[in-house]
């Protein structure tokens, strides 16, 4: 819905502005003209959100999604909390920054095959129990334990680097 509204947003800015741009032609209709330009939208916001991944490796593919996932995370908190307009306060862009930068060392810091485990349930949305065939995991179960472990091993170091979790 946010990547919605924005579209909408960016649509109605200065009078229509992209609207008014569509020039009509034999090659492409208006209805396919329309799809690019909300794809190229929502592109945008994306980026706006989460930033561009520095790095095409699959290390940095992880901690990216990762870092999604987190900045998901946080925005809910901020919503629920009743915080308006975050991005446009220099103070959250700064905090944002830091955490990214925090969540993308402890992620390094991990090894390969906890960064794959990590990938494939939050970037990918795989099950425990499809994640449990493709890692060679014995049940789901362990699968968990590993989850718990090394989110709370990315706790530990986050804390360590000076980010606070959220308050109970």
């Amino acid at each position: 819905m946010d990547a919605y509204a924005y579209v909408l947003e960016q649509l109605h800015q200065d009078d229509f502005r992209r609207l008014r741009a569509y020039v009509s032609d034999v090659r492409s209709e208006f209805p396919a003209w329309l799809v690019v330009v909300a794809r190229r939208l929502c592109v945008d916001h994306i980026r706006r959100r989460y930033g561009r991944p520095q790095d095409p490796g699959p290390r940095s593919r992880a901690a990216h999604a990762v870092r999604r996932h987190l900045v998901d995370l946080l925005a809910d908190e901020l919503d629920a909390s009743g915080v308006s307009d975050a991005a446009a306060n220099p103070e959250t862009q700064l905090r944002a920054r830091e955490l990214s930068r925090a969540v993308t060392g402890a992620l390094t810091a991990l090894e390969p095959r906890d960064r794959l485990l990590l990938k494939l349930r939050f970037e990918y949305g795989l099950s425990a129990r499809e994640i449990g065939q493709v890692m060679g995991f014995a049940t789901p179960f362990h699968v968990y334990r590993r989850l718990n472990t090394l989110l709370q091993r990315l706790r530990s170091a986050l804390g360590r680097r000076g980010v606070e979790g959220p308050e109970p």
